[in-house]
């Protein structure tokens, strides 16, 4: 059985979290994080690499880490070093006063700031700055098979990338076929988006891949403020939710559930069916699922809950390093 775009979007995620930038630079000094399928209700790219400054990116810890959605960045990033009244602290909302107090009381429950009472009045207080931590947004369409109909669609969602112009690079990764000219070169596709090949042959490491084509950079369409506020929303949730979230719609607990050594890259495999199974198809509703046995999570086994457990603890846990 083929491997799915699925097991080829993580190994391009952990080759993207050991290579990026492809190519060297000549400012090392950032910070490079790594998500998959976010994007907008009009397009969702595969993988999502974020360029950050490393200091920055550290004083985010101090918000958590958890991604901090619109409305929660509407008072971090607005919140006053003394206690204000909200109403006062915060810029005039294109939407009723009554969300932004619902979002106060959600940021002082996540510990993002400080609130108190003062007669009726509801006082927030930073807890720190909310740092500029976000430099740039490198989208990322992963087709390992790019043949002539794939290019035709790839084509229209890459030019709507380069229109809108939310990301600051696009780039298709595609399999190396060791043609003398690769075919992706000779497809339709926009002359501003760059294009990788790619070899997991050997398993990922830093070397898997190599530019084919270097991207242009994309020209903004939108204004600085909306184009920085849209970019910010998406980085926070690849700063939340990184690549390794999968094992949230799979089924780590099923007996037949592993992960294997690709290289540097943990992959799952289903060793019900001896492949590497996509997210879609892990799921109760698999013939051969099977819940881990009682005596697994009680008997012997060095984590508490189980494998099932321990497999969603370790990816929680390179995830929380390499951020």
């Amino acid at each position: 059985m083929a491997d799915s775009e699925f097991v080829y979007e993580l190994r391009v995620c952990r080759w993207a979290e050991l290579a990026w930038p492809p190519e060297e630079t000549e400012n090392d000094e950032t910070t490079y994080l790594v998500a998959r399928q976010l994007g907008t209700k009009q397009r969702r790219w595969d993988t999502v690499v974020v360029e950050c400054d490393p200091d920055a990116l550290q004083a985010r810890a101090a918000f958590g880490d958890d991604e901090l959605d619109s409305d929660l960045l509407h008072v971090v990033r607005n919140a006053p070093a003394e206690w204000t009244w909200y109403r006062d602290a915060l810029p005039e909302p294109d939407y009723p006063w009554r969300y932004v107090r619902e979002a106060v009381h959600r940021a002082a429950g996540r510990g993002v700031v400080q609130t108190r009472k003062n007669g009726n009045q509801i006082q927030i207080k930073r807890i720190a700055p909310y740092p500029d931590w976000m430099r740039r947004l490198i989208a990322i369409e992963n087709k390992p098979d790019l043949d002539a109909s794939a290019a035709d669609r790839l084509a229209d969602q890459l030019s709507h990338d380069i229109e809108t112009g939310l990301a600051d690079e696009v780039w298709v990764a595609t399999a190396e076929t060791g043609a003398t000219v690769e075919p992706a070169l000779l497809e339709a596709l926009p002359v501003e988006a760059g294009i990788l090949t790619t070899d997991f042959s050997g398993g990922v490491d830093a070397a898997a891949a190599s530019v084919a084509w270097h991207p242009t950079a994309v020209t903004p369409t939108h204004s600085d403020d909306y184009r920085n506020s849209r970019q910010l929303e998406l980085a926070e949730r690849a700063y939340g939710r990184g690549w390794r979230d999968y094992q949230a719609t799979m089924r780590p607990d099923c007996r037949h559930f592993e992960l294997r050594r690709n290289g540097r890259l943990l992959i799952p495999w289903c060793a019900a069916k001896e492949c590497h199974q996509s997210s879609s198809a892990c799921s109760s509703s698999c013939s051969e699922f099977e819940p881990e046995p009682p005596a697994w999570r009680t008997q012997g086994w060095p984590i508490d809950g189980g494998p099932g457990v321990g497999i969603r603890q370790l990816l929680e846990k390179r995830a929380e390093r390499e951020r």
